[in-house]
């Protein structure tokens, strides 16, 4: 195994694409790879190259000794590149064919980017069929794998299902049970309008993060976000001014703190109290244990999102490229394999770095049951197994990314402009429109 590595800079102000996979940045200290060279292997030996990110190195590092006791002749070499470094070299990757990794790990929104190009396998056919395993996997994560012309692009490692993390003590001196703030997104700003009043925090740390739920609220499944499977834009529509009129009304009411997320100021407001909630993905309770506010410990409380909404955080998939070496093909599938379908590897990583597993006999564990100390003893894991069943797959389309960009840049308008709301989706619409066929 090589792995190559260097200090991490400072992470840019976070995107609505970052944000689903945030827990990827939070490791204290956490140390990424620069790219390295395939190394020659020993005489008699063979190597297999995984490109992967943080915290996905440390997983694979932890899976070596039993891909060792399986085949002791082939050496992993390890290519950790820090998160949007990695995409980056691997959009490059593809296009060309230079220093391709035998196996490729993705973050879920760069899945359906990548989907929609012939870089990467078709995972359905031979020799890989991983329709036989389709039914040992959580639904939505399986489905948001499979592109436009059916093919199955790459195998769901971990998830992210969606939850709202509370500060109980201020919902209690507010007054606020847990039913007032859950029935419905509108009772959830009437409840931060109370406990403003009431207490001073503010509800959520940014507007935008109200948009980024609710304009996937009610999606059926297979529906795209942003596109229908004719590439048809679809923000012009109520679900959008649903999403914008909410947000607008946490903005006019001084519910949200203004600050971005993983900033200074948002570690600040949750470490003292003026942050009250979070609307993220289940890992950010760990990351708020271990690394955020770990002082705040047994204050916290965790719910299904309002209305019960269910979504996912974030994820991560690998894939194998097209044109990468044949003769690995079938090797960087049986890594892959150790890596999702092996029971004690999916525990191994969902016990060390919070990554909740895809695989759907993991679910009955004792383990989801146990209580979560920073939470108060609840047992909240239970909660997000029972998302994790009820989330559906959005469509990816390759300009959903930008999409993000277009709807966010036209969110700021409205809430720090007084731009109509109307007259915002109509102008994204128009410009979605100009790129929904590149």
């Amino acid at each position: 195994m090589t792995v190559d590595r260097l200090h991490p800079s400072h992470a840019a102000s976070e995107s609505p694409t970052h944000k689903r996979m945030r827990r990827l940045f939070l490791q204290a200290g956490l140390a990424v790879a620069i790219p390295a060279l395939p190394v020659q292997a020993a005489q008699g030996r063979r190597q297999l190259t995984v490109a992967t990110f943080p915290l996905l190195d440390e997983i694979l590092k932890a899976a070596l000794p039993a891909w060792r006791r399986i085949h002791p002749n082939v050496d992993i070499q390890i290519v950790s590149r820090q998160y949007g470094d990695h995409h980056t070299a691997m959009t490059t990757a593809l296009s060309t064919a230079v220093r391709l990794p035998d196996v490729m790990a993705l973050e879920s929104s760069y899945v359906g980017r990548f989907a929609q190009g012939g870089g990467l396998d078709d995972l359905a056919k031979e020799p890989y069929r991983i329709d036989r395993f389709r039914s040992r996997l959580v639904p939505y994560a399986y489905d948001q794998a499979i592109n436009r012309r059916g093919a199955v692009v790459a195998m769901p490692a971990d998830i992210g299902p969606g939850t709202l993390l509370y500060r109980s003590d201020l919902y209690a001196k507010a007054g606020l049970t847990e039913a007032d703030f859950t029935a419905s997104w509108d009772a959830f700003v009437e409840a931060g309008i109370k406990l403003k009043a009431t207490t001073g925090a503010y509800l959520v740390s940014n507007a935008q993060t109200v948009k980024d739920i609710v304009i996937r609220t009610g999606l059926r499944p297979g529906e795209g976000l942003y596109f229908d499977q004719e590439s048809r834009v679809l923000v012009n529509s109520s679900r959008f001014v649903r999403a914008f009129e909410l947000a607008r009304k946490v903005r006019r009411n001084k519910l949200d703190a203004r600050v971005g997320a993983w900033s200074n100021e948002w570690a600040e407001g949750f470490r003292r109290g003026t942050l009250a909630s979070d609307l993220s993905g289940a890992w950010m309770a760990g990351q708020m244990a271990n690394w955020v506010a770990p002082a705040t410990k047994g204050l916290w409380r965790a719910a299904h999102l309002p209305e019960r909404t269910f979504v996912g955080y974030g994820g991560s998939y690998y894939a194998i490229p097209r044109r990468a070496t044949p003769e690995n093909k079938a090797l960087a599938w049986e890594l892959i394999q150790l890596l999702t379908l092996d029971r004690a590897q999916q525990f191994a990583a969902f016990k060390s770095q919070d990554a909740f597993p895809a695989l759907l006999e993991t679910f009955d564990d004792p383990f989801f049951a146990d209580p979560l100390p920073f939470l108060g003893g609840q047992p909240a894991r239970l909660l997000w197994r029972d998302a994790a069943r009820k989330i559906t797959a959005t469509q990816v389309h390759k300009q959903t990314n930008f999409a993000d960009e277009v709807i966010g840049t036209e969110l700021d308008n409205v809430l720090d402009h007084g731009k109509d709301i109307g007259r915002a989706l109509a102008d994204a619409e128009r410009l979605l429109l100009r790129r929904a066929h590149r």
